[in-house]
């Protein structure tokens, strides 16, 4: 690359899982930059663990405001006739929680499912199969953040046309989140303990409803992990073990 400053993503991938960000910061501190999109060679040398490890490394990147220059015009012509994503995330619409921005990806690394409530519907499910059976991708991601106007609907029993299905879904997160205090949407502490509730719920039934991805991660190909994106601080929070049914 013509730029000295710029780094080529395939070293980045190498250090990802072994140094992580510290070898790429300590030379470059101002410029983060990955030079097209991740080809099928460099995804499957990824183990999960250090695909997961390269989400935390470009969310750390991301609160603290270092700049990213990521080449969007050569990954999207590089990934034109091909793509090869390591994870697929499932995370929820709200506009404040793009997940492929505040983890520092770019086009061609991951998949990315967005819904209300960040819930795994029968196509979500079968989007995730595609995605790691079919694609390759090697890390299941289900993504709640604070302060989200889904789970606060759903503590409140909102009525409003096809959301009240939706919502529907999170609620038995709702019942089974044990809080002591105010159990209400004015709450956010209650809020941000049932939008955990409901990703540990999401990735159970992840589990127990795709044999898929159940006999995938039983092999070990395949890796599905929790996160909390904070609205206030910037922070994901991945939480790398699911839960069992």
């Amino acid at each position: 690359m013509s730029n000295p400053k710029s780094v080529d993503r395939r070293e980045f991938l190498k250090a990802a899982g072994v140094a992580g960000v510290t070898l790429v910061a300590s030379a470059l501190p101002d410029r983060i930059a990955w030079a097209a999109a991740l080809t099928k060679a460099e995804r499957d040398r990824m183990t999960p663990d250090e695909i997961i490890q390269a989400m935390k490394n470009g969310n750390e990147r991301f609160r603290k405001g270092q700049r990213s220059t990521q080449d969007y015009l050569a990954q999207q012509k590089a990934s034109a006739k091909g793509q090869y994503p390591a994870a697929v995330l499932l995370s929820c619409i709200d506009s404040r929680a793009p997940a492929e921005t505040i983890m520092d990806l770019g086009i061609g690394d991951v998949f990315n499912a967005r819904v209300a409530g960040n819930i795994a519907n029968d196509d979500i499910l079968g989007s995730m199969e595609f995605a790691c059976q079919v694609a390759g991708a090697k890390v299941v991601v289900v993504m709640g953040h604070t302060a989200c106007g889904a789970i606060k609907g759903a503590i409140d029993r909102v009525q409003l046309g096809n959301l009240t299905g939706l919502l529907a879904k999170i609620q038995p997160a709702v019942d089974a989140t044990p809080y002591q205090g105010e159990r209400s949407a004015k709450n956010y502490a209650f809020v941000d303990a049932v939008a955990r509730k409901n990703v540990e719920l999401t990735m159970a039934g992840i589990h127990s409803r795709s044999a898929i991805i159940a006999a995938l991660e039983t092999k070990g190909a395949v890796k599905i992990a929790g996160a909390m994106y904070n609205l206030e601080t910037g922070a994901v929070d991945l939480l790398p073990i699911a839960p069992r049914p």
